[in-house]
């Protein structure tokens, strides 16, 4: 995977940030020692912090050099939303996986009634902290209508359903990618609305960002389905291979794997696509959200 300079800096900058941010203010929010370590353990497993970065991103692509607390507590609400999705859907009524970013999964390590109110307490706690800080009203009231959409029955929440409902059942792919785009791409396309939001981009600046982040967010999942029958378990932190064992659906279950590459690229370059009329008719820099795309390098 080559990921370039300039997402690399951005990374190295912002990602200790939120790390910190997340590791010094979780605890604070939480009144049983028990329930704190779960959701501490989760939270600060790792990953990528990819959904916090996009948002600071679309805040650094409008001009805003200097990061506010209150809005990097905006950004990390999502990221405790995003835990509380990963700990849920690891569970033994889901997906029933034993490994998450390297390590036990949390139902693993504290039994399933735990890590269920881990998730509970990471998901109440993401909408509070959208409305317990500085920013200005009308911001929290928009990220928290914007957040319960997207994370909700009309989102994240839908998609995870249709995935359970779909198993055993091929979909074609209209119904596949509206799977996706409810199951994974919700937050994804949270995430730069809620940068949107902090910056206070134009209506014409949001509408092509939110299409660069539904774009996204598709070639998000199929790369991650090409990670599952590619990659090993050490490479991912992970457990691989379980979607075909599930039954799952997914693009190589539709494609094969040399035809999902192929859609990918095309998605990646539609993604790419969106962000041109910001470099011909705004003031944002896209160079930084371009070069996310990055992530989505594939051999051969």
């Amino acid at each position: 995977m080559t990921i370039t300079k300039q997402l690399a800096d951005f990374e190295a900058l912002y990602r200790p940030q939120i790390n910190t941010y997340l590791k010094e203010n979780l605890p604070k929010d939480v009144d049983q020692t028990i329930l704190s370590d779960a959701m501490a353990y989760s939270v600060n497993a790792g990953g990528k912090r990819l959904r916090p970065l996009l948002t600071l991103a679309v805040l650094v692509a409008s001009g805003h050099a200097d990061i506010t607390a209150d809005q990097l507590r905006a950004a990390g609400a999502l990221e405790l939303l995003h835990t509380y999705s990963l700990i849920h859907d690891d569970l033994p009524a889901m997906d029933n996986d034993d490994l998450r970013r390297g390590v036990a999964t949390n139902h693993v390590k504290f039994g399933a009634g735990m890590a269920t109110l881990a998730g509970d307490g990471l998901l109440t706690l993401a909408f509070q902290w959208l409305v317990d800080n500085q920013l200005p009203e009308s911001q929290k009231t928009a990220l928290v209508a914007a957040l319960a959409v997207n994370a909700g029955p009309s989102g994240m929440v839908a998609g995870q359903a249709d995935d359970i409902s779909n198993e055993h059942h091929q979909l074609d792919l209209p119904a596949l990618e509206n799977l996706h785009r409810h199951k994974t791409g919700a937050l994804l396309h949270y995430a730069v609305q809620a940068g949107c939001i902090l910056a206070k981009t134009t209506p014409d600046e949001t509408k092509a960002l939110l299409h660069f982040a539904d774009q996204f967010g598709l070639a998000f999942q199929i790369y991650d389905d090409l990670l599952d029958v590619t990659s090993t378990a050490e490479q991912l932190g992970k457990r691989v291979h379980k979607d075909a064992q599930e039954a799952k659906n997914t693009y190589p279950s539709l494609f094969g794997v040399d035809g999902t590459k192929t859609r990918l690229a095309a998605v990646v370059a539609d993604a790419q696509a969106a962000l041109v009329p910001l470099q011909q008719d705004s003031q944002l820099d896209v160079s930084l959200l371009a070069a996310f795309l990055s992530y989505f390098q594939i051999e051969g």
